[in-house]
Formats: C-alpha cells, sequence, structure tokens
C-alpha cells in the first residue's frame, strides 16, 4: 500500500528508530542500571539486520510515543471481501443462537443488541515449547463465537529472547496451530459447518495473545489494531508487560489485554504489580481510524477483557499459607489475596470485576505433578514460592456476563491455565447490513508466512507495519 494511503487511514506514523538513537538512549540509562545488560543490549542491536522489538519499546517509553499498530498475525489479506446476500441465513450473519437477520427487511433505525459467547484464557507455559501431538480440545469449550487465548512466557526469559528479533515467531505459529486443530476439530465432530478463522495474533517476547472467532461473525470486525507496552527491564522491555487487542464488532468495541506483571513474593513487590497496571492502562494507545471515531485507550472501550499471569500474592507467611491450603480453607486464602483486596477497596483497577473464584490457586506446582512447588525436600537455598493465584481473568465495563470461571488441570509448566465463559452484548444497526461489501482490513499490507507450522492449511499473511520500530 502506498505510503499517502497509509496516513490516509490515520495509522500512526511512527519515526523509525536507528542504532545511534538507541546508542544515546543506552549512554543515558547507563547512570541508572547495570552496564553489563546495557552492553548486552547494545552488542545485540548492532549485530543483528533483523526486525527488534526492544529499541521501539524504550524509545516509546522515553519519548511517550503512541504506541497502536497493525503489526499482527491473522489469516486473511487486506483484499478479502465479504458479500452478505440476501440469502444469508441466521447462522451467517450473527451468534449462533441469534434470530434470523433478512437484509430486506425494513429495519428500526436504532440499535439491535446481539450476544455472542466469549471464551477467554490464560496461561504461564514457563518457557517449554508445545510438543507436535500436544491437543488442546479438552480444554477449549465448544459453542462460542470468538475465542481469546493469552500466554504468557512461550519462550524462556533470557537475554537472546528479550533483545532478539520480533520476528522470531516459529513458537507463536506452533501454538496458532494447535489452536487451530482443537477449534476446528471440534466443528467437525459437531457436524457444525462454520469454521474459525483468527482475526488478531501477536507476540511480545514471551507474552502472546491470539483471538478467533467464527467465520460467519468475521466479515463484521472492523479496525483490529495491537498495542505493546514493556515494563520489564528498564521499566520498558518486553519481559514483562501487556499485548492489547482492539476491535469493533458491528458498533461495540471490544479490547482485550494479556498481560505479564511483575513476579514476587516479598514486601514491596505488590506495588511493582500495581505500577505496571498503572503502566499498561496509561501507555496503551490504539489509532483512532480513518473517521477518527475509534476509542484510542482501553477503558475508552465498550467491553474489556483483561487476562493473564498477574502474578498478584497472597499476603500471608508461607507456613500460614501452606496450612490453609493444607485444611482447605480458601475463604481464608482469598481474604488475603492481593488483587481482591485491591479489587474491593479501589487500591488497584478501580471498577474492574471479577468472578468468585472456586478453584485452586495456579502456581507454583511441581513440572508435570499436582504437587505444589516447596511441598517436597529441595535444596536448602532453593526459593520456595508460595502457592498464589496467579493466573486470573477481569472485566471492565457493563454488557458482560461470566458465566463460567474456573482452572485446567493441563502439567506442561508450573503454572495451571485458566479460563472464563462471557455473554458479551452487542450493539448492532441492522441498516448497515443492507449492500454490505467491505473489506475485513482497512490499511494493512500483508506478506505471506512460510514455516514448518503452518497457521493455516490455508494461505497465512502477516501484517507488516510501515516501519520497521512501529509496534
Amino acid at each position: 500500500m502506498a505510503k499517502d494511503n497509509w496516513e490516509e487511514q490515520n495509522i500512526p506514523d511512527t519515526t523509525a528508530v536507528n542504532i545511534y538513537d538507541v546508542e544515546i538512549l543506552i549512554e543515558k540509562e547507563k547512570e541508572k542500571h547495570n552496564d553489563m545488560v546495557l552492553a548486552s543490549m547494545r552488542t545485540v542491536a548492532v549485530a543483528t539486520n533483523q526486525q527488534i522489538m526492544w529499541p521501539r519499546l524504550v524509545a516509546n517509553k522515553v519519548f511517550r510515543k503512541r504506541t497502536g499498530s497493525n503489526n499482527f498475525v491473522a489469516d486473511f489479506p487486506c483484499n478479502s471481501t465479504e458479500t452478505i446476500s440476501e440469502e444469508t441465513s441466521s447462522k451467517d450473519v450473527v451468534g449462533h443462537d441469534q434470530p434470523y437477520l433478512n437484509p430486506n427487511r425494513i429495519f428500526n433505525p436504532h440499535k439491535d443488541t446481539h450476544k455472542y459467547k466469549v471464551f477467554a484464557s490464560t496461561w504461564n507455559v514457563g518457557g517449554v515449547e508445545p510438543h507436535e501431538d500436544m491437543n488442546m480440545e479438552d480444554w477449549i469449550d465448544p459453542f462460542c463465537d470468538i475465542y481469546v487465548l493469552g500466554f504468557q512466557e512461550i519462550v524462556p526469559l533470557k537475554a537472546s529472547n528479550v533483545l532478539g528479533s520480533e520476528n522470531s515467531n516459529k513458537i507463536s505459529m506452533k501454538w496458532n496451530f494447535i489452536i487451530r486443530e482443537a477449534l476446528n476439530n471440534r466443528i467437525h465432530r459437531s457436524r457444525d459447518t462454520d469454521q474459525f478463522q483468527c482475526v488478531v495474533s501477536k507476540q511480545m517476547v514471551g507474552i502472546l495473545i491470539s483471538v478467533w472467532v467464527r467465520s460467519s461473525l468475521r466479515p463484521f470486525i472492523h479496525h483490529p489494531s495491537v498495542s505493546c507496552v514493556g515494563c520489564g527491564i528498564m521499566g520498558c522491555l518486553g519481559n514483562k508487560g501487556s499485548v492489547s487487542v482492539r476491535f469493533r464488532i458491528h458498533e461495540t468495541g471490544f479490547c482485550f489485554v494479556c498481560s505479564h506483571l511483575a513476579s514476587g513474593g516479598r514486601d514491596g513487590d505488590e506495588k511493582h504489580r500495581n505500577s505496571n497496571v498503572n503502566e499498561i492502562l496509561s501507555r496503551t494507545s490504539f489509532p483512532r481510524g480513518p473517521l477518527l471515531d475509534l476509542p484510542r485507550k482501553i477503558l475508552d472501550h465498550d467491553r474489556v477483557i483483561l487476562l493473564g499471569d498477574l502474578n498478584y500474592r497472597i499476603s500471608l507467611p508461607e507456613e500460614d499459607t501452606r496450612l490453609l491450603l493444607d485444611e482447605e480453607d480458601w475463604n481464608g486464602l482469598l481474604e488475603k489475596d492481593q488483587l481482591r483486596k485491591g479489587l474491593m477497596n479501589g487500591q488497584v483497577l478501580e471498577g474492574w470485576q471479577e468472578g468468585t473464584i472456586k478453584f485452586l490457586p495456579t502456581y507454583k506446582y511441581c513440572p508435570n505433578s499436582d504437587i505444589y512447588f516447596g511441598c517436597v525436600h529441595g535444596r536448602k537455598d532453593e526459593k520456595k514460592r508460595a502457592p498464589a493465584w496467579c493466573d486470573r481473568i477481569i472485566w471492565h465495563g457493563k454488557g458482560l456476563t461470566q458465566h463460567v470461571y474456573t482452572r485446567g488441570e493441563l502439567k506442561l509448566s508450573d503454572h495451571r491455565p485458566v479460563k472464563a465463559i462471557f455473554t458479551a452484548e452487542v450493539g448492532v444497526k441492522p441498516l448497515l447490513l443492507k449492500g454490505f461489501n467491505q473489506s475485513f482490513f482497512l490499511s494493512e499490507r500483508f506478506e505471506q508466512i512460510s514455516t514448518k507450522f503452518e497457521v493455516s492449511s490455508t494461505d497465512e499473511f502477516l501484517c507488516k507495519a510501515r516501519s520497521s520500530f512501529q509496534i
């Protein structure tokens, strides 16, 4: 797409940060941070010709740049079109439980309300690569319309990954392949003809968010965008932080935030997590769209779901935590849960909601077992890490009703996955359906992906930003 077309679509014109700009930033940061870490950053930046994310994360933090972009993976190119014909059936235009909308009927000019089922999950996989025959079908509930799957630590959080290439997406491709197989295998068994397609998949270091929708719903999803915020090393690198996805379904704006917050169970670590939350909410920003009418900030959207390894702990000595755990005194543990207390007293994430927790703490387990770490004898100098509900799903805004909130028993890592199912209300202007013939993407450029782990048996496309340093 030509440059002037990008500007017409109001995509942020993020100036490329060259290596000399990065050198200046590094020199400024030397007074505050470890020289060896920063020297390692310089070595990586000079040695590689690939697109690397960390200079942009540094620049975005230092210069307070807007971070929204259209650089993400999806199932279809920008020139794909969908025409809603007069013969379109009910399940071709709305959720599987919605009434038939005939484009020839005389519509009321006011918005109708449709309801869609949203599946959301989060899983810290501890840097463990999924094996090729991994099956997530039992984890992913059937009969939902939208699936949002968030992962943390899909790669080990070592320096080469934190400072490496943005396009090193082999592992994210594996996860997307597994998700596709799980979703569409269930469809085949249920004799449903509606396939699922990936509308957005975005990775920042170890954080991955992947959003899938029914193929019949996809034409009604517009203005997809992503925004990455790093909160890790130097307060801006991507070993901690968030990847946020936004789009509009019909007339309703959705935002999904996949986060990995600061770890630690010591005094003061909770404040670091609260600070990460504030950074994510303040620094996440999306394009305003061609008509400048799209929400820019997370909380400006109508329906918002935040999921991830939020790392909030139980404010009790480790011995007391384990004693209450042995006694199955869940209320006693939850009363001391940092996130629950923060939500109730408004100290963090004021106005957000969380469903009732009726499942065991999700962290920290011994590998491939049901035994919490520290419950067996280990080295004397080994960190014990008391059990905690680190992995959470919360939401903001009206029009979301939660029906399921539970954990799974997949044992790939030291965390257990958590999932939730919502009903989301969506406003629809039926008049817009008549004569519908519109591209799904308004401004993206794609290039075909070729990899051993294809996300799809059909063509996959990588949406590339104009600047190599635009997130």
